[in-house]
């Protein structure tokens, strides 16, 4: 390729290291890991189903398992992750039904009222059941 600088070291596109973190960033790796994490939730009510459907035994084996503390505290994750996909999903709606939010500013205390709604409603869901 003839008239290409090859002497200049810069990666041709932005690496992490170049970008100042902000909310949006992390809402959107949060986002991801909490889809995942969705995922996982949904293989332990299709467990939780077949123990119910398989008899009283492998119920209580179910049973025993999710009221383990390790139980509960997975449990208390997948409700935050639930409550986090859903914030998040309701602005994505908003951003593509009306299209607003997308400025910084808006976008980044978008990010945070969902990180505090998944806390709070968490908090509240928990401690109220």
């Amino acid at each position: 390729m003839a008239g290409i600088d090859i002497t200049d070291k810069r990666p041709l596109s932005p690496h992490l290291q170049n970008w100042r973190w902000h909310a949006t960033m992390y809402g959107s790796i949060f986002h991801r890991v909490t889809g995942v994490g969705l995922y996982g939730g949904a293989l332990l009510i299709c467990a939780w189903l077949v123990a119910l459907s398989s008899g009283p035994e492998a119920y209580a084996i179910i049973d025993l398992i999710l009221a383990s503390p390790f139980g509960q505290l997975v449990m208390l994750l997948w409700l935050a992750a639930t409550l986090y996909h859903l914030a998040n999903g309701v602005r994505h709606l908003i951003w593509d039904g009306p299209g607003i939010g997308f400025d910084p500013r808006t976008a980044s205390l978008w990010s945070v009222c969902n990180f505090a709604f998944a806390v709070l409603g968490t908090a509240a869901i928990w401690f109220l059941s």
